[in-house]
């Protein structure tokens, strides 16, 4: 079961990864990045289910945070060029 999980995973990451890579705007770019971060969160989430390990979730949150706040101010700068 963790094993289809983890390839359904990787192979979606592939695909954000090469839309990362290869996205015609610079918005496209940012928003894959974001879903790579979205993964691993979902990642980290399952390792500490399967291992039962619960630090893993709360380095899942925290991660999540950092994502959702890095990609909000990477996307202000974008428009703006600033960030206030």
């Amino acid at each position: 079961m963790f094993n289809t999980a983890a390839i359904i995973i990787i192979l979606a990451s592939a695909i954000v990864l090469f839309r990362a890579i290869k996205g015609p705007t610079v918005f496209d770019r940012i928003l894959s990045v974001n879903l790579l971060g979205t993964k691993t969160v979902v990642i980290l989430a399952l390792i500490g289910y399967i291992f039962e390990r619960p630090h893993f979730m709360d380095l899942a949150l925290v991660y999540a945070l950092i994502n959702f706040i890095g990609t909000v101010a990477l996307l202000r700068y974008v428009d703006k060029g600033r960030l206030d």
